[in-house]
């Protein structure tokens, strides 16, 4: 089964940019562009097929129709007809709100869906950017209500600088806002569920207060202080480093200057995003051509796949 290339879900929002567009090469009347779910199997916020014979199909259909061959056994088994990752880009113009998601029981028991952890991979930054990851002191909730009911909840978290290649993983649990100033790739189990701890007093486009989730964020924290919230990337062979690892997947990054054969993915699906330069996807005897920004899903399904070109790609699979 040949690679799909999937039409990306532009979102526009209060705190976007600019920079997706340009990054992606495509021409749109949207602006304030944040979020470009690249492929995505949210209801109601499906991607669907860009070119080939399923061109229109949501990721759904191509589930329902091809199951197994696609997902892979083990990921189909354990899923079913639920694609288990969402891939975005996001371009922060200004800070995000400061959030926090519930792992898979707490988001099971309040909303019957999974939890969300999550990891970026810093692509672009302006001078100063900041992520914001983890607590800098210890919290409980009664602090945390206290901390937030007086405006002063960032005073409680860790701010980093952030440039390109940096890698931040987030579990479910841990609070965090993407700082101004950062365009970054996200992979995260597919969950929409996010509460919003605080918002810097913004209000929407109707002159409303955004709305906080202060309550049911106080059970979804943990409160744990952690030593070092940035991740290392590990390098696992010339050109490979591992970014982030967990049963709910498996990231890396691929410096491509010859030919590379994927091996490490067998039964599995394998998202590939072109992050730098250009690349080629050979899978099925089907060459597909990537440029920054661009993402395909690779079926299980496949006899081989091969990257060749000259830059840098992000794998996502599930181990």
């Amino acid at each position: 089964m040949k690679p799909f290339k999937f039409t990306p879900y532009l979102k526009s929002v209060i705190w976007g940019g600019e920079r997706i567009a340009a990054l992606k090469n495509i021409e749109t009347e949207l602006t304030d562009i944040g979020e470009s779910w690249e492929i995505s199997g949210v209801p109601g916020n499906e991607t669907c097929v860009a070119e080939g014979p399923e061109k229109g199909q949501p990721l759904s259909a191509l589930i329902d129709k091809y199951g197994a061959r696609l997902l892979g056994e083990k990921v189909y088994k354990q899923y079913g007809d639920e694609f288990p990752l969402l891939v975005k880009i996001i371009d922060a113009r200004r800070d995000l709100s400061v959030q926090v998601h519930p792992d898979d029981a707490l988001a099971r028991k309040r909303h019957n869906c999974n939890g969300k952890t999550e990891m970026w991979y810093i692509l672009d930054t302006t001078p100063d950017a900041k992520i914001y990851a983890g607590l800098s002191k210890q919290l409980d909730p009664a602090s945390y209500r206290r901390d937030v009911e007086a405006k002063t909840i960032m005073d409680d978290i860790t701010a980093h600088d952030s440039h390109p290649g940096d890698v931040f993983f987030l579990p479910a649990g841990r609070v965090h806002a993407i700082g101004a100033g950062n365009l970054l790739l996200e992979i995260q189990q597919t969950s929409d569920i996010t509460y919003r701890i605080y918002d810097y007093d913004r209000r929407d486009a109707n002159g409303n207060p955004r709305e906080l989730h202060t309550e049911l964020a106080a059970d979804a924290i943990d409160y744990t202080l952690y030593p070092d919230y940035k991740s290392a990337p590990k390098p696992l062979a010339p050109g490979m480093e591992l970014l982030a690892e967990c049963k709910y997947f498996d990231v890396r990054l691929l410096t491509i200057d010859s030919p590379r054969k994927i091996d490490y993915a067998d039964g599995c699906f394998v998202i590939v995003t072109c992050t730098k330069g250009s690349i080629e996807v050979d899978s099925d005897n089907s060459v597909t051509m990537l440029h920054p920004g661009e993402t395909i899903l690779v079926p299980a399904d496949r006899p081989d796949l091969t990257i060749t070109g000259n830059g840098q790609a992000v794998t996502a699979h599930i181990n």
